[in-house]
């Protein structure tokens, strides 16, 4: 992640997440810890995965505390596994504590979002087709979700809705029809741009293809439909298949031969991996 971006983006996300968690005081640390003291605490992993967000898991702390050393044995992408030591906190006692839960809340869900788009990825090994994430995201998690799809072995689609057109069945609709839809975003955008449309049917596949849409995207189509619809594009306009794709059943789309696969999937039901902050002590 370049850290201009991240530090621009990310850095009050997490400040975000800090003030939820902290909202007045950390009254249980304060009760036991009064004053500054330094310790030591241990990042275990409690299951196989791919880890994902160690910087912003870092930056937690840093935000609290400068000071705050965070050393990792693995990176992000690497893999890693059940009761694996990947990383070590050391400083005030009292800002480990505080931190903990937010970093973790990070890195579990980014390492989880990364584990499972590296097993889709290797569902997809062998053809052409590529993976995409989509908008399905969680609210202010977007750019962390999003890099732990591309950390996992995927491709992010648009970032949000100034990143690219996609004409949906609700802009279609509100336009009048696929050609009007198509025409319109041609007249308002850019040159530059390209224009996406979403079809449901071979019969909308046509329509798009003859209005001249740069990319099809072939919603919730049966499999043979969506043979039928790359037959017909025949390579004038790049393919994406959508629609309740997951892991169970992400392998019959392969046979089709689409450019891309997009998959809510990846943001919206990928479980956590299971990490945790353990054997804090103090350093004499």
């Amino acid at each position: 992640m370049d850290s201009v971006a991240f530090k621009i983006n990310a850095d009050e996300l997490i400040k975000m997440a800090l003030r939820e968690d902290i909202s007045n005081e950390d009254i249980s640390t304060n009760a036991v810890m009064p004053e500054c003291k330094q310790g030591t605490a241990e990042l275990i992993c409690k299951q196989d995965g791919v880890i994902c967000g160690l910087e912003v898991f870092e930056r937690v702390f840093k935000i609290l505390d400068e000071n705050t050393c965070v050393e990792f044995s693995v990176k992000d992408g690497d893999k890693v596994s059940k009761l694996q030591h990947i990383g070590r906190v050391t400083g005030d006692i009292r800002v480990i504590l505080q931190g903990e839960r937010t970093a973790l809340n990070y890195l579990q869900r980014m390492s989880g979002i990364a584990t499972y788009t590296a097993e889709t990825v290797r569902l997809l090994q062998g053809g052409k087709t590529k993976l995409l994430d989509t908008r399905k995201t969680t609210p202010n998690m977007r750019i962390f979700e999003k890099y732990a799809v591309k950390t996992g072995g995927g491709n992010n689609h648009r970032y949000n809705l100034s990143d690219g057109i996609l004409l949906k069945d609700n802009h279609i609709g509100a336009a009048g029809g696929i050609t009007q839809a198509v025409n319109a975003a041609k007249s308002y955008a850019s040159f530059v741009r390209k224009i996406e449309v979403e079809v449901e049917t071979l019969e909308q596949c046509r329509e798009a293809l003859a209005a001249g849409a740069d990319i099809i995207m072939l919603d919730n189509m049966s499999v043979e439909d969506m043979k039928k619809a790359v037959e017909m594009i025949d390579g004038r306009a790049l393919t994406e298949c959508s629609g309740n794709v997951t892991r169970e059943n992400i392998k019959n789309i392969l046979s089709t031969g689409v450019d891309f696969v997009s998959s809510g999937a990846l943001t919206h039901s990928a479980p956590i991996l299971d990490l945790s902050l353990k054997n804090l002590k103090p350093l004499v």
